[in-house]
């Protein structure tokens, strides 16, 4: 078996994400936005919107500044290029995708492989999903508020009928994301939402699906264990089992042992492995390459959880902390916020890593003025909290 220093595993990472490579001169198009779905595959899409929200954010850590009217175009605007399901939870994927996850869609409508509540609700309420259905094919696009129905009681987040129904049958493939309103999505058939060349594409079998996203995965994260290459789709662990040796006995995958870790890694054939990586950049929270936090922490030493859910009063780091890439090192930590009110890009805590090199707070500051240009925020505000606050709020002022 191969050897990997943990330095080369970063080097090979870092590339494999895009996030070495050097931004765009020119105005960013959909080309470049092909691009790095093109690599990382998808887009984890989540509602906070505290700084922007996480689907927008990758996009600009690997391109730097760009109109998000584009990726919103690609995503629900007519020609789209984008389509959303669950992958690494609720994502935005590239549309050859689809055929790749119809299985999924498979399992749900049988009742497998979707929340056990949900399953619960949809075995004894079928019918009423399917009327459901049957009223977005007659009508034509709907909102889970425009259709009348009870509120659940506690759990479940409270959802109306309606809006389980609607889960279901999105989970199951039977309606898809038209457009969005405001953060709400509208529903409808996906023959009517999906280019028809994409709907008549072959279905694989389940098996070539999953050997297909493994393979995605691999290129995506360059180097990664078994159980960081089912993460990045949220995959069962027996149905990747007996993919992997297939991977490996066709020469696609590369076995490996990385410095300091438990377990064998696999790297991808066509996987970069440079010598040096220049990035700069502020990943969010569901950022694909920090997204699985244990793998985060064998890669970079880097303990990184979301403080979202904690306590004011607990919180070590901040509401919304976003690890800062420099070099292959992770050296820093920003707890941001755009106040959009008073046009200012709030850096409520700024703290930085052993290890940091001294260029840190003015590459950190660089960032930090593109993001608040990106967000159209005219000033940057860094409050005195963290070890790296009272530099980079000297650069700033």
């Amino acid at each position: 078996m191969d050897k990997l220093s943990l330095s080369a595993a970063r080097r090979i990472a870092i590339a494999a994400q895009g996030l070495g490579d050097p931004r765009p001169q020119r105005p960013v198009d959909r080309r470049h936005l092909r691009r790095v779905l093109g690599r990382i595959g998808l887009l984890q899409i989540d509602s906070v919107n505290v700084l922007a929200r996480a689907h927008y954010l990758p996009l600009f850590s690997r391109l730097g500044p760009y109109a998000p009217t584009l990726l919103e175009a690609a995503a629900w605007g007519k020609p789209r290029s984008l389509f959303e399901y669950w992958a690494h939870e609720a994502s935005l994927l590239p549309l050859e995708s689809w055929p790749l996850l119809r299985w999924r869609m498979q399992r749900a409508d049988r009742l497998e492989g979707i929340y056990g509540g949900l399953a619960r609700y949809i075995a004894d309420r079928r019918g009423y999903a399917e009327a459901i259905l049957a009223r977005v094919a007659s009508e034509g696009p709907l909102v889970a508020s425009a259709i009348e129905g009870t509120k659940g009681a506690g759990g479940w987040w409270g959802w109306s009928e309606a809006k389980h129904a609607l889960e279901w049958l999105f989970w199951a493939g039977h309606i898809t994301t038209a457009t969005r309103r405001g953060f709400e999505r509208v529903y409808d058939l996906p023959e009517r939402v999906l280019p028809p060349e994409i709907m008549a594409l072959p279905v694989p079998e389940a098996a070539d699906a999953h050997r297909e996203l493994l393979r995605l995965s691999a290129r995506a994260l360059g180097v990664a264990t078994a159980s960081d290459l089912r993460d990045y789709f949220r995959l069962d662990p027996e149905d990747v089992k007996p993919r992997l040796p297939e991977l490996v006995e066709a020469g696609e995958l590369i076995p490996v042992a990385v410095e300091g870790w438990p377990k064998v890694a696999y790297v991808h054939a066509e996987a970069r492995r440079p010598r040096r990586i220049e990035a700069r950049a502020l990943l969010a929270p569901f950022d694909p390459l920090v997204w699985e936090r244990s793998r985060t922490e064998r890669l970079f030493g880097f303990r990184y959880r979301i403080e979202i859910y904690t306590p004011a009063e607990k919180r070590v780091h901040g509401y919304y902390v976003l690890p800062f890439l420099l070099g292959d090192a992770l050296v820093a930590r920003v707890d941001l916020k755009a106040d959009r009110a008073a046009s200012t890009l709030l850096v409520q805590s700024a703290h930085r890593e052993a290890a940091a090199p001294s260029e840190t707070a003015a590459a950190l500051a660089a960032e930090l003025r593109d993001m608040a240009a990106w967000l159209g925020l005219e000033k940057i505000t860094v409050k005195q909290s963290g070890e790296l606050a009272p530099a980079l709020s000297a650069i700033l002022h």
